[in-house]
């Protein structure tokens, strides 16, 4: 296991942002929301990514999340936010939180937990539950959802106070039962909350966690800043980096997105030369197909990018009439945590896609 302690510079931010943008896979929100939330961080204090070995196996570790719709246009979080819900959770631990991890890696998913940590001045551990972003609660529970009668805290604040939307939400039970309080949360605040929850001691990430995924990201994101204005040099490199294969070049021909339960649900139709893609999200992409064949399934990494600037679109950002590169990168050259070899929590993306998810997962 590789050790560091990586001092969070602004440059350094800004890789892990482009990075977890490319990892989010079209969720994991966006990079304007990431980078602020990192420059509220190193406005707070020192930041400091640690690997896994920095930190006591008997420490008590939480996990940093966003839930909501990447697309609503209410959404809103703020610092203080962040800094209220993570003393609301030290107050009603019994036990000191001895380190941070974030959920997944996004655009702004990275950089969960990055507030929390700089104020607090608990250590930002590089074990995410996911290396990737996912769309439910559960599949980034590091398995949580697996061991029976393990009961977590979840506490989300969100919302603008000066749309009368700000809620406060603690929530104790079931994985399941919690995340889906926290998701209606999201909806009545706008469509965004902020979330701490999961608390489990340091040595459970160990076999469970995505370990070194924000590094990972901090490697992709520099590409981009190596390769500012050359989209080419980018997808070269990150071939040889993590096997990247460029599936088609193209144009929106067709885009449908509504909101379900407070996720972003709906299809991308790519026309290109050879025929036409067809792309599946739900917040990220789950499917990928040419002519009706699969070419890849979630949690493979599905990504789609700005032929023009190179820059990565998420699904929310998506329109018709846009000329993107589509690429692919194998589930096997990821990070990923316990919660993406769980078949039962590929059911329900299976009922809201209608496409069959599980035979081509696992």
């Amino acid at each position: 296991m590789e050790s560091y302690n990586i001092k969070i510079t602004e440059e350094i931010a800004e890789a892990a942002v482009l990075g977890g943008l490319f990892l989010g896979g079209g969720g994991g929100g966006s990079s304007k929301e990431g980078m602020r939330a990192a420059e509220e961080a190193l406005k707070l204090g020192e930041l400091t990514l640690v690997s896994y070995d920095h930190i006591n196996r008997d420490d008590i570790v939480i996990t940093a999340s966003a839930v909501g719709s990447p697309a609503a246009i209410e959404k809103f979080v703020s610092a203080e936010q962040c800094k209220k819900a993570y003393e609301m959770y030290r107050d009603l631990l019994d036990g000191e939180i001895g380190g941070i991890i974030t959920n997944e890696n996004g655009g702004h998913s990275t950089t969960n937990g990055w507030i929390v940590s700089a104020m607090a001045g608990i250590p930002l551990i590089d074990a995410p539950c996911n290396g990737r972003a996912h769309p439910t609660a559960s599949m980034g529970s590091m398995g949580l959802s697996q061991i029976k009668g393990y009961k977590t805290i979840q506490i989300a604040i969100g919302g603008n106070p000066n749309l009368g939307k700000e809620i406060e939400v603690i929530a104790k039970g079931s994985l399941n039962a919690t995340s889906s309080v926290v998701r209606h949360a999201a909806v009545e605040a706008g469509g965004l909350v902020t979330v701490l929850r999961n608390p489990v001691k340091a040595e459970y990430l160990e076999n469970n966690a995505a370990i070194g995924g924000l590094k990972q990201a901090i490697d992709i994101g520099k590409v981009f800043l190596k390769h500012k204005k050359d989209m080419e040099a980018v997808l070269k490199e990150l071939s040889e980096m993590i096997s990247l294969e460029v599936i088609v070049r193209g144009i929106v021909k067709k885009y449908e997105i509504r909101t379900q339960g407070g996720f972003d649900v709906g299809f991308v139709a790519v026309e290109a030369q050879d025929g036409g893609y067809e792309i599946t999200f739900w917040n990220e992409y789950m499917t990928l197909e040419y002519e009706g064949e699969r070419l890849a399934t979630f949690p493979d990494l599905i990504v789609t990018l700005d032929s023009k600037t190179g820059r990565v679109l998420t699904s929310a950002e998506l329109k018709e009439k846009d000329e993107i590169i589509v690429v692919k990168v194998d589930r096997g050259k990821l990070k990923l945590g316990q919660g993406m070899f769980d078949k039962k929590l590929f059911q329900k993306v299976e009922e809201v896609l209608e496409k069959e998810i599980i035979k081509y997962a696992f």
